[in-house]
């Protein structure tokens, strides 16, 4: 019976894997006197990661903050899952919350609490479950997921850095996201480590069939999880193609942002 499940949702996510579930148009947004999105385009199809690459204050982040309504841009459409994200109010952009999962560069791990109590957080706060029976069976799966199951009654002090990172993404998949967004993911790991999270991206992608937009410097990491690539200079994309596209782009500043980076 549950693999007729299984197969029934790989049905329907071969149906929906040309939807649209995020769709940007002439975005911009500006601080002050600085221009930080210049006209920002793209589109999100289900279960597909895009990997946006720039090099650091170029906006990149902005633009994920845009999504979840964090920010407010200026101009331009921004709609999520068809729905458009400025239009929301409180109770709506709440729930639209609940099916983005937003992994930040710390982790945002609370210290206090183990991993486990870290992980329940948002299984009792945001979703409202109250079977302890079903919270502990599904921090478990996720930890295993992420291989950390051994980790469950530590503290994130005892973590290694990496280890935090997979806390970080389990806790972000509990809650079952349709849409991850990744907000430079590898930074301050070193290659090893690197690698490993980006593989756990790439993995987390296929089991959990999300839609990912993941922002980085890392070229090891774009390679390993995208399945297309936007470079960002100066507010804008100038570029979108596979990887491999890209390494042998005719515009000058992509071709020696890849070669640099490699």
């Amino acid at each position: 019976m549950e693999q007729q499940q299984d197969k029934t949702i790989d049905q329907a996510t071969d149906t929906n894997k040309d939807e649209v579930v995020v769709y940007i148009k002439g975005l911009k947004k500006s601080f002050g006197d600085k221009d930080v999105l210049n006209n920002i385009n793209l589109d999100l199809k289900r279960g597909e990661n895009v990997v946006v690459l720039g090099k650091s204050g170029q906006g990149k982040s902005v633009t994920i903050q845009c999504i979840v309504g964090l920010l407010k841009p200026d101009e331009g459409e921004l709609t999520v899952f068809g729905e458009s994200v400025a239009d929301m109010d409180d109770k709506e952009l709440k729930q639209l919350r609940i099916r983005i999962g937003f992994l930040f560069q710390s982790g945002a791990l609370y210290d206090s609490m183990t991993v486990r109590e870290n992980l329940e957080f948002p299984l009792t706060r945001v979703l409202k479950i109250k079977d302890q029976q079903e919270i502990n069976q599904r921090v478990e799966e996720v930890l295993d997921g992420v291989g950390l199951l051994d980790a469950i009654d530590k503290l994130p002090s005892d973590l290694s850095g990496g280890m935090r990172k997979r806390v970080g993404l389990a806790r972000t998949l509990i809650v079952k996201p349709e849409i991850m967004l990744y907000d430079e993911p590898t930074t301050g790991l070193d290659p090893i480590t690197s690698r490993e999270i980006s593989e756990l991206i790439l993995n987390m992608q296929k089991k959990y069939k999300t839609s990912s937009i993941i922002i980085t410097h890392d070229m090891e990491c774009a390679k390993i999880t995208a399945d297309r690539v936007v470079v960002m200079n100066e507010g804008e994309y100038v570029a979108e193609g596979s990887f491999d596209e890209l390494v042998k782009s005719d515009n000058e500043f992509v071709r020696s942002f890849f070669n640099e980076k490699s």
